[in-house]
């Protein structure tokens, strides 16, 4: 199904999902779109929407199985603008995930369990939200991948991440929340403004009347940006994004300073769960 924009889609009885969980993918440039869909789907999404320019051509298989949306991407505040609409168009309660192209969702166990089992045993510890780190992705020789984008190439830092406590508006720190840091964002920090330093995304989370999504990637309803609830350690989830680097390779500000994003502390991504839990980039909290 194709439309035209977002609001036609939503005004569509037969376009919006009756069910979760859905991902919403906001598509920048031409970089591996179709991969970035197709990985969503192989891990369980029950639907997928791409908001991408009208311009940009889709294989057919995903044509034919994804909900794509003309959608222009360099219009100001157009990442949670896309977000807060499907909050108000979806099914209260529908887990609802979002994320930009040449980025891939990772939980605990996703080579035998789909996020859908995930997001209902999360369910069950009434969860609302869940927290994911995204970990930066690179290309391991910038001379043959000039925008850092490699998948059979790919490499992480293995160590560097940090968190501070999140201050309210009291500066006093916020219950069960943190800044997290680490990456290239944090190895590059003088070129990424500092609103933009922090690696933590509340990805998936429950939809519900008057819930906000907010520029840096919290929301209006304080519970949802906790990384667990009270009595114990929840899910966490990764989202391994070449995004950072495609920007640094492409911002005329950067990309000179910028020969290799190798240094000792990089390690090829094994594109498997069980790398990221043994790096401590996600949590199984509970689920065994």
């Amino acid at each position: 199904m194709h439309y035209p924009d977002l609001a036609t889609m939503i005004k569509s009885t037969a376009a919006v999902p009756p069910q979760g969980p859905i991902a919403l993918v906001l598509v920048e440039d031409d970089v591996e779109v179709a991969t970035t869909l197709r990985h969503h789907q192989h891990i369980g999404f029950k639907s997928l929407i791409a908001c991408m320019p009208s311009t940009f051509k889709l294989p057919r298989d995903l044509e034919d199985t994804v909900i794509r949306v003309d959608y222009d991407m360099a219009v100001p505040d157009a990442m949670q603008d896309a977000v807060n609409l499907l909050i108000t168009a979806l099914p209260e309660g529908t887990w609802l995930y979002y994320c930009f192209n040449a980025e891939y969702l990772f939980h605990p166990f996703c080579e035998t369990r789909t996020v859908g089992e995930m997001l209902a045993f999360h369910n069950e510890e009434r969860r609302a939200a869940m927290l994911t780190y995204v970990i930066d992705l690179y290309a391991d020789d910038l001379s043959e991948f000039p925008n850092a984008v490699a998948l059979d190439r790919a490499h992480l830092d293995r160590s560097g991440y940090y968190a501070l406590a999140r201050p309210d508006a009291k500066g006093h720190p916020k219950e069960r929340q943190l800044d997290f840091f680490g990456g290239l964002r944090w190895r590059y920090e003088e070129h990424v403004p500092a609103a933009r330093r922090k690696i933590d995304r509340i990805a998936l989370f429950k939809t519900k009347p008057g819930l906000k999504l907010r520029p840096d990637h919290t929301f209006s309803d304080e519970e949802y940006n906790t990384y667990a609830c009270k009595w114990h350690h929840n899910l966490t989830a990764a989202v391994c994004s070449f995004r950072t680097a495609k920007a640094l390779k492409l911002n005329p500000g950067s990309t000179f300073d910028i020969d290799t994003f190798k240094w000792h502390n990089s390690a090829p991504f094994e594109w498997h769960s069980r790398q990221l839990l043994d790096l401590g980039l996600m949590e199984p909290g509970q689920w065994f």
